[in-house]
């Protein structure tokens, strides 16, 4: 046999899958169709492509498990690699650990995005501490890459023990229902250890990390839905924290008109935010981090004018938007992923203030809503925050206030910005001649916060002292956002602004 026939030989060997009816049953792919679905057609060039050294070269394990490599997305490069669950439960050994650990650094070195599709077993229990010990490395190249270039990690099987701590260490989590699992420790060692009988989706399936603990941030229906999504997310992103994202010359905005009848004038009456986001960005734009953890606040990636921009918004249809201890998290590391990746920042403001109560304060809330803090005043791309009705107290402050660096702050008309509510502040400023008033007790508290608005509660007063740059009519915003975003962002230079990583808040 010549060297030509014998080539095809082993790469013929090396294709044939495994088991892939046994995948497909499960409604999952296999490992070379997900990475054919994701890339560009016929550009994805595979790394170490023989390697199968397993435990012995008399038992060599195809392609380790694991197959790694480059390619293009949207004609963009790409790093990715995705664990073969048809061939020893994808399970890390050593062999095939050094097979991920230099697609890691590969990417590093060409300062390129890389992807990760995570559906295996865990470690190789039959090699121990030697395949155990390669999570370290992979670990520290995570952290190496993190603030460097985007790290998204899709869950598409099981990925348990030491595997799931490489995703938590990433930018992205995308899960898909029904098929994922992640979780620490299994439902057998649960049950062992504290006697608690838990099915793996209870334990760790998509509503426990999409809903309940905030671990994920993308649900997808498949393995097809969640590749779009990814390929979806990587065109809002830059290739590195070099660049700047790239920007689509072709948009449709949408007509303003009817923007000023979505926010009710009455501080008590509910409405959707994503409605006010969805007048403000280009059409079909939006793509929401994280929908359904924390859901009294928006994390968002959307389009203005063909431009990335990240959205951090209030949603008052949701405990009327309070600040809370998930929320300034789940905030504080989209504030921070936007400024690794000089995505400029719009925040949206109806804010009644931080949750109260023993929960929130026993839990934290004062560590936790430090984090929103740090995070906006250690921004430096540009920030843009509109006070749409209310802001009030610490919250004001907590969502990108002018002196914690928002570079430009609008209010709408209606706007109250103040330490506290008017009924509030009257009740404490005013108790002594409220007392006093008697009968006319009502009389003199309605007189009284008309008095308080008039001179503490309107949008003007922060305007007068310089906290508000302008109060702005709500059918304009979308057309000064656009100039201000372009004035902004033509000043954006991503070699002179400061680095920082990830940390997984």
């Amino acid at each position: 046999m010549n060297s030509l026939q014998e080539l095809e030989r082993q790469r013929r060997v090396l294709l044939e899958s495994s088991n892939p009816e046994k995948q497909h049953s499960k409604g999952k792919l296999t490992a070379d169709e997900r990475l054919t679905y994701l890339f560009d057609k016929d550009s994805f060039m595979e790394m170490r492509v023989f390697q199968n050294r397993g435990q012995s070269i008399e038992k060599p394990v195809k392609r380790d498990g694991v197959i790694a490599g480059m390619g293009k997305i949207h004609g963009r490069w790409v790093y990715a690699y995705a664990q073969d669950f048809t061939v020893q439960g994808g399970s890390l050994s050593a062999s095939n650990a050094e097979k991920i650990i230099a697609c890691q650094k590969a990417a590093i070195k060409a300062k390129a995005p890389i992807i990760a599709l995570m559906d295996s077993g865990g470690a190789k229990i039959q090699e121990g501490i030697e395949a155990l010990s390669k999570y370290s490395a992979i670990f520290r190249n995570n952290v190496a890459a993190s603030g460097v270039i985007p790290q998204i990690t899709a869950i598409m099987g099981p990925c348990a023990g030491g595997a799931s701590y490489s995703p938590a260490l990433q930018d992205f989590i995308f899960f898909v229902e029904g098929t994922a699992e992640m979780f620490v420790t299994g439902p057998n060692v649960v049950k062992e250890v504290i006697g608690e009988d838990i099915s793996m989706q209870e334990l760790g399936g998509a509503d426990v990390h999409m809903r309940k603990n905030g671990v994920a941030h993308v649900r997808a229906k498949n393995d097809q839905d969640c590749l779009d999504k990814i390929k979806r997310l990587l065109s809002y992103l830059p290739q590195n924290h070099k660049e700047l994202p790239p920007q689509q010359q072709r948009f449709k905005g949408r007509w303003q008109l009817g923007i000023e009848n979505v926010v009710p004038e009455n501080q008590r009456k509910l409405y959707d935010m994503k409605r006010i986001i969805d007048y403000l960005a280009d059409t079909d734009s939006i793509f929401e981090i994280q929908p359904e953890f924390a859901a009294n606040i928006i994390t968002a990636l959307c389009r203005v004018a063909g431009r990335t921009v990240g959205v951090v918004a209030s949603q008052p249809a949701v405990i009327g938007g309070c600040l809370d201890v998930n929320a300034s998290c789940k905030a504080a590391r989209f504030i921070r992923f936007c400024d690794c990746f000089n995505i400029p920042l719009l925040t949206l403001v109806d804010v009644p203030g931080f949750f109260p109560g023993s929960g929130q304060e026993h839990n934290g809330i004062i560590r936790h809503g430090a984090k929103l803090l740090y995070a906006y005043s250690e921004a430096e791309v540009p920030k843009i925050t509109l006070v749409l009705r209310k802001a009030y107290g610490g919250a004001y402050i907590a969502m990108c206030s002018k002196l914690l660096g928002a570079d430009v702050t609008w209010a709408w008309p209606n706007a109250e910005i103040a330490v506290m509510g008017a009924q509030g502040a009257v009740q404490i400023v005013n108790r002594r001649e409220l007392k006093a008033a008697g009968e006319d007790y009502q009389k003199v508290l309605d007189q009284k916060i008309q008095e308080y608005e008039q001179v503490h509660l309107n949008a003007y007063v922060g305007a007068k002292l310089g906290h508000i740059d302008n109060v702005i009519q709500p059918q304009d915003t979308r057309r000064m956002l656009e100039q201000t975003l372009d004035a902004l962002c033509s000043f954006q230079d991503p070699e002179e602004k400061l680095f920082h990583r990830n940390i997984p808040l």
